[in-house]
């Protein structure tokens, strides 16, 4: 079972956690070069040479992005013979304005994609868990369901059967 989140991009029900690189650093360089672009004159060299800067950090950005997955849906499908994923409300996540910047930049949808291809490439189970299943909602101990948790509560502790854990390996678990 795997967890996909912002902060730690997938954790797994073996309590192992993979991080997705920091892509914050070029998207600041990004982002000045797009304020430099707007403010040069259309048609000058200048003004070309800064379009072709940018172009070359997003292709930067695209390729760590490809990298990471690969190499990340490579190990899990290769270690496991059945993976669970949770389906995501992408499209509805990215309208929260303050999130909507990581979420974009997570990959998510290829994650899965490659999960998919590749599990049917070696002959694993792949499947999908509905977006409605309240995956961090429920003890994976006990089954008590405590309702909606703020995203800044990371570690929960049960009311019923008094297990302290963490919200992302709870969700894998049940995920499992």
């Amino acid at each position: 079972g795997i967890d996909l989140g912002i902060k730690t991009f997938a954790v797994m029900t073996n309590r192992e956690k993979a991080y997705s690189p920091n892509y914050r650093i070029i998207d600041c360089k990004i982002r000045k070069l797009q304020n430099k672009l707007a403010r040069q004159q259309k048609g000058s060299n200048r003004r070309n040479i800064t379009r072709l800067r940018i172009a070359r950090l997003h292709n930067q950005i695209t390729d760590l992005r490809k990298d990471f997955l690969h190499k990340l849906s490579t190990k899990i499908v290769s270690e496991n013979q059945t993976i669970v994923l949770e389906d995501l409300n992408v499209s509805g996540m990215v309208k929260n304005r303050k999130l909507s910047r990581a979420i974009s930049q997570q990959g998510w949808r290829e994650f899965r994609t490659l999960c998919e291809a590749k599990s049917e490439k070696f002959g694993r189970n792949f499947q999908v868990i509905s977006r409605w299943e309240p995956t961090s909602q429920v003890c994976s101990s006990c089954g008590f369901r405590w309702g909606k948790v703020d995203l800044s509560i990371r570690s929960i502790l049960c009311l019923n059967c008094g297990v302290e854990q963490d919200r992302d390996e709870n969700a894998s678990r049940n995920i499992e």
